[in-house]
């Protein structure tokens, strides 16, 4: 039998047991020693009991433990799937909440992505209709509408309006007008606020309102949206209305949205608290935005009315330039908007943005602004002496008082002839001798009246011939005061000779002056009279000079290169009908191109912005030429802007067809087209750009709209085009 170590007490009692009953040794005493092993078995057995005892102790205590742990392991099972489930709701929230911030982050966004776009937009349609679109997308709105208020009629008008479910669109860009009358706010006859209409309320309020279901809200009165449901087949039912205020709570208008719908499902719910916070925050940048824009747009369109007051102001100050202004900038925007058109050639590249058609069109009315400092007669000057008014009246005049002069001699030389007869007579009855017979009278009369009759002829041929000369001469001057292509040296020559003649003057030439004529004849001693004056001169006081400070800009800071004249003006009679070519003289040409100079100095002090930045460089370069002869900065072809080159061609071809001038007579179509292609030749003109205004038509459209039928003529575009 084998026993574990842990008994070795039991092990011993064994053992001695067993060698007491196997033994049997004298002297041994049985008795003693089955006492000694009953004492000791007894002993063990204490020990057992006490050890089972302990034992069942412990089992009853473990039993309860283990109990005691399995009701716990249960408690913590059910907590565990309390947990569990604690925190798949958790999870659940989470991420629906992480959902709205996501969506209310994106929304946030799109409230400041809308907010910049709004601040840069400068197109008002486009203005607007981002503000509803916005809206509608930060909402999920089926519908909408934007109003502006309108203070003048106390009313809310739409701007706008839409429905995406029924692909129904009006205002703006899409072509169609509103079909919704003003929203009155209050009664016209006794100023009562419409509180129980959603619109004024909202407006007179200036408090957002939301209803959840229109057909179930008895708060307001809603005929006006039951009126377009029927007519559309529509059913409207969420409702928000906020209104668009500024800074000191002033409302401008309206946003109306209807219909918010879930994404996916398209299902109509009411506009949350939260689409409402979002609705406001844009009303409010765009409130801003609009008063902003409203205000560019009539500092924009006071410019705009400026600008066109001075280009009319120039052209009113002539009775025959009117309109030659407007009718630039007709002609330039069409060439031009055919050039951004163009897909191919030259110009495939060549395109404007909304801003560069603004500056275009600006630089167009402007081009001519110089001219407001140009004398009106310089510009209409359609002879060559005229100033305010045509000098050749007082030639004339000079004229008629020779004229008058030579039948005045011829009368006093008949006169003094028929005095000299009658005392010839007297005579001859005085000489006969006292008893002669005196000569038959008749016979006497006959010769006398021989004699008369030959002088008298002879001073008649002489008068005629006077007054014959005196015709031709005057003729001949008024022809030269008419311009022309070139006047000859011999024609000049004879001016000359015509001048020599004089004429008496009985009248003091410095009654009746004015200051400035006064001032022009200082240190010039007056004639005594009556005062020999030539037929034509050229006085000292026709040099007009150039009054102290009269040059209001450096040639070499603007880069001008022009030659000036010495004097303001040259009147003389001589030096303006002896001018060559045209009408006018150097000093009068340098006016002309003076415009150009004025308006690029003018144009240079305004602080246009950036945007207008080419004005000056357009408008002051339509003067200039490819070659480099044009003016007033002789540029070259790489310096002239190509708008400015647009330019140019509509000022020529209008000048050219313009029948108000009285300078010269308006040309016919096609004459005005040569000219124009002479100018191509000589690379005057942007030789494409002059194709492309023949090609596309352009010439032929304003002909048609601008110029008399008698103007009208065939043009050979095509050989125009390929010379």
């Amino acid at each position: 039998m084998i026993i574990s170590d842990s008994f070795k007490k039991e092990k011993m009692i064994f053992e001695a047991g067993e060698a007491l009953l196997q033994g049997g040794d004298e002297g041994v005493d049985y008795s003693s020693e089955f006492t000694k092993l009953l004492k000791q078995y007894k002993k063990l057995l204490k020990t057992t009991d006490r050890l089972m005892r302990v034992s069942d102790s412990n089992e009853n205590r473990l039993k309860q433990v283990n109990i005691q742990v399995s009701r716990q392991q249960e408690e913590l099972e059910k907590t565990h799937a309390e947990l569990s489930q604690h925190a798949e709701l958790l999870e659940i929230k989470v991420a629906d909440r992480t959902k709205d911030l996501q969506s209310a982050q994106e929304k946030l966004e799109k409230l400041v992505e809308i907010g910049i776009a709004l601040s840069k937009e400068r197109n008002l349609n486009r203005f607007k209709e981002m503000i509803l679109a916005g809206a509608k997308e930060l909402t999920n709105a089926d519908g909408g509408g934007l109003l502006l208020f309108d203070e003048p009629s106390d009313s809310l008008r739409y701007e706008l309006f839409g429905v995406d479910s029924l692909d129904l669109h009006f205002g703006g860009n899409s072509g169609r007008t509103i079909p919704f009358a003003p929203i009155l706010l209050r009664d016209p006859e006794n100023q009562r606020p419409y509180y129980y209409m959603v619109i004024p309320h909202t407006a007179l309020t200036r408090r957002t309102v939301s209803i959840a279901n229109i057909r179930e809200s008895s708060d307001f009165d809603f005929a006006d949206i039951e009126a377009f449901d029927e007519k559309f087949d529509y059913r409207s039912q969420s409702y928000l209305a906020v209104p668009l205020k500024q800074s000191q709570g002033e409302v401008v208008g309206l946003l109306v949205l209807f219909n918010a719908r879930i994404k996916g499902t398209g299902r109509v719910i009411p506009f949350s608290q939260e689409m409402a916070g979002f609705v406001e925050g844009l009303a409010s940048q765009a409130a801003v935005a609009l008063i902003n824009q409203q205000l560019l747009d009539g500092q924009q369109q006071l410019l705009d009315s400026l600008i066109k007051l001075i280009a009319s102001a120039i052209d009113a100050k002539s009775p025959y330039t009117g309109g030659h202004c407007e009718r630039v900038v007709v002609l330039s925007e069409m060439l031009a908007r055919v050039a951004c058109e163009t897909m191919e050639g030259p110009w495939a590249d060549f395109d404007m943005q909304e801003s560069e058609w603004r500056e275009f069109r600006i630089a167009s009315w402007l081009h001519d602004c110089g001219k407001v400092t140009t004398p009106e007669y310089v510009v209409d000057k359609a002879t060559k002496l005229e100033t305010i008014y045509n000098r050749i009246h007082e030639v004339r005049t000079r004229f008629e008082v020779l004229y008058r002069d030579c039948v005045i001699e011829y009368l006093n030389a008949l006169m003094q002839g028929d005095k000299e007869d009658a005392l010839q007579q007297t005579a001859m009855q005085q000489e006969t001798p006292l008893g002669q017979e005196q000569p038959k009278e008749p016979e006497q009369r006959k010769k006398i009246t021989i004699k008369q009759t030959q002088r008298q002829a002879l001073l008649k041929k002489e008068l005629d011939e006077k007054l014959n000369r005196l015709q031709e001469d005057f003729a001949f001057v008024a022809s030269c005061n008419v311009g022309g292509e070139f006047m000859d040296e011999s024609k000049q020559k004879r001016l000359d000779e015509i001048a020599t003649i004089t004429w008496q003057r009985h009248f003091d030439d410095r009654l009746g002056l004015s200051e400035a004529e006064i001032y022009r004849l200082k240190g010039i001693s007056p004639q005594s009279l009556p005062a020999t004056e030539h037929l034509l001169a050229d006085r000292k006081e026709h040099l007009i000079p150039k009054p102290d400070g009269a040059s209001s800009y450096d040639f070499e800071k603007y880069g001008f290169k022009v030659n000036a004249p010495e004097y303001l003006f040259n009147q003389g009679e001589c030096y303006n009908l002896k001018i060559a070519k045209g009408t006018l003289t150097e000093e009068e040409r340098f006016k002309i191109i003076e415009h150009a100079i004025q308006t690029i100095v003018m144009l240079e002090k305004l602080p246009f912005p950036r945007q207008l930045s080419q004005v000056v460089d357009i408008a002051g370069s339509h003067h200039e030429t490819l070659v480099g002869n044009g003016y007033p900065k002789k540029l070259d072809e790489t310096s002239i802007p190509l708008k400015a080159r647009i330019l140019a061609i509509a000022d020529v071809f209008e000048a050219l067809t313009a029948s108000d001038r009285p300078y010269k007579k308006a040309k016919t179509l096609s004459e005005a087209v040569r000219i124009l292609g002479f100018m191509k030749k000589d690379r005057h003109i942007d030789p494409d750009l002059f194709d492309l205004f023949l090609s596309s038509g352009v010439y032929n459209q304003y002909a048609k709209r601008f110029l008399d039928k008698k103007q009208m003529d065939d043009v050979d575009v095509a050989e125009l085009c390929g010379k």
